[in-house]
């Protein structure tokens, strides 16, 4: 085992955690996230795999936790029939899968998987399937989504309130935006090695791309598209608060900063995952404006639909020329992407993993066994079609829950719980456009624990008297636990 710095960073803030009041734990679990390449260490018995901060932090998160509430919060949010069952029941299929399904089928298709080689470094080939490495680490990786899910609901059902998700996660994205100026900074200064200390797991890392003359973006991040990827998520979390007059000038503000690094990074992922953003949000905003109360900001949602067309018509007629290279570069960084090397490399990805789908009868080759590019064809090469439908049977009980049972005070939440929501979306949309492993990430996990904790009925000993609170003073304070209050 070998820690890096960031590592043992994250030991030292774990057992200070242990210590501090929960929401300083949730607060920096939410935080950790964004750390996407920096491994905390590293397992040589494993082939060298990269254990990432959020997933170390996250044993800290759940110990304190339970040490404030115990298991029952946590045993209550996956209980059936809430969505929190149907995340366990597919967990506990997907470990399943791991630890049988490569042997029983093994040599009965083959799959595209990561094979560690000599210094560290690893690559894709197509083997014929078999045990790996691979199927530990992802099988970890789901539970550590379960745990995370759990322990979220858990903490905010206690708290009563969505307030201080919404406060971390705007100071999540104005870091995002920090590191991300900082990323451009130091690779024009020279300085880029600076970011080594972030970037340190066992990825393939490509941090010093340029298109059309310009750094794409990566902070935190391996590469371009995943940091496009977790600031799409972001951007809907932050622009879907703005939509709904919260803090309208903090979200106003970072939610138009996140979409011009979001389009700076020029990832074919990021950009395909914004239209779907923009169009979920657009289709829920005209919803809210009709009505007695309209939400949504009925006007500039108006003045977009209209207005953006007459833009581009004035462009098109004044400056042909600029709009002329817009063109080219939309045609190379979207419409051309499938004639690339990359594009047809991923291709020959989703047709090898649709193949090991039928081959295995539809059973899938067991989770960790088999890597595409596109999350759907992930799920069914993996764990085959029957956790492809639990996954969407949970994914669909978070969006479509109504959350709250109304009265005083239920609107701020309400409106929370709608950002969570559409980061949901924006983390689907990307995962489904070009995701390679069944992981999707804490911060999606994140989110989904907090639809699901205003999904449940929470003891109004526990909300009344949190919800008077005002948004504007951040955080309610959280009811002690009988065993954290003794």
């Amino acid at each position: 085992m070998n820690f890096e710095l960031l590592g043992i960073v994250t030991m030292v803030l774990g057992v200070t955690v242990l210590f501090a009041p929960i929401r300083r734990a949730f607060s920096i679990m939410v935080l950790s996230t964004l750390f996407g390449a920096a491994a905390a260490f590293s397992l040589p018995g494993l082939g060298g795999a990269s254990v990432l901060v959020p997933s170390l932090f996250l044993v800290f998160y759940s110990l304190r936790l339970f040490m404030a509430f115990g298991e029952g919060p946590v045993l209550a949010a996956v209980a059936a029939p809430r969505a929190g069952f149907w995340l366990l029941l597919l967990t506990v299929y997907a470990l399943v899968t791991a630890v049988f399904f490569p042997r029983l089928l093994e040599g009965m298709t083959e799959t595209m998987v990561v094979q560690r080689i000599a210094a560290g470094r690893s690559a894709i080939s197509m083997v014929p399937l078999a045990p790996s490495t691979a199927n530990i680490t992802q099988a970890v990786y789901a539970l550590g989504g379960l745990v995370c899910f759990a322990f979220t609901v858990a903490y905010l059902r206690r708290v009563g309130s969505l307030a201080h998700l919404a406060s971390v996660v705007l100071v999540l994205g104005a870091a995002n935006l920090v590191f991300a100026l900082l990323d451009v900074v130091t690779y024009y200064s020279g300085a880029a090695y600076l970011f080594d200390y972030v970037r340190t797991a066992n990825y393939a890392l490509l941090t010093g791309a340029e298109k059309a003359g310009f750094k794409r973006i990566s902070g935190t991040f391996p590469e371009a598209s995943a940091f496009a990827g977790y600031t799409v998520v972001l951007f809907a979390f932050i622009a879907s608060l703005w939509l709904d007059r919260v803090r309208s000038w903090t979200s106003g503000l970072l939610a138009g900063l996140l979409l011009v690094v979001l389009l700076l990074a020029t990832s074919t992922t990021g950009l395909v995952a914004l239209m779907a953003v923009v169009l979920f949000l657009g289709l829920r905003s005209a919803r809210g404006s009709v009505g007695r109360k309209p939400v949504g900001r009925p006007v500039f949602l108006t003045g977009t639909v209209f207005g953006i067309p007459l833009i581009i018509l004035l462009a098109v007629i004044l400056m042909p020329e600029a709009v002329d290279q817009i063109m080219d570069f939309l045609d190379e960084i979207l419409f051309s992407k499938l004639e690339s090397q990359s594009g047809r490399e991923r291709f020959m990805w989703n047709a090898v993993a649709y193949q090991a789908f039928l081959d295995t009868w539809g059973l899938g080759a067991g989770l960790g066994s088999a890597r595409a590019s596109s999350y759907l064809l992930v799920l069914l090469s993996n764990v085959g079609l029957l956790g492809t439908v639990i996954f969407f049977i949970f994914f669909g009980s978070i969006l479509f829950s109504r959350v709250g049972t109304g009265g005083a005070g239920q609107e701020m939440d309400d409106k929370i719980a709608r950002a969570a929501k559409a980061g949901l979306v924006a983390g689907l949309a990307e995962a489904l456009i070009s995701g390679t492993v069944y992981d999707l990430g804490l911060m999606f996990y994140l989110l989904a624990g907090a639809v699901a904790a205003m999904h449940m009925p929470v003891p109004s000993v526990r909300r009344t008297r949190v919800r008077e609170m005002s948004f504007q003073k951040h955080e309610a304070p959280a009811m002690p636990s009988t065993r954290e209050s003794h």
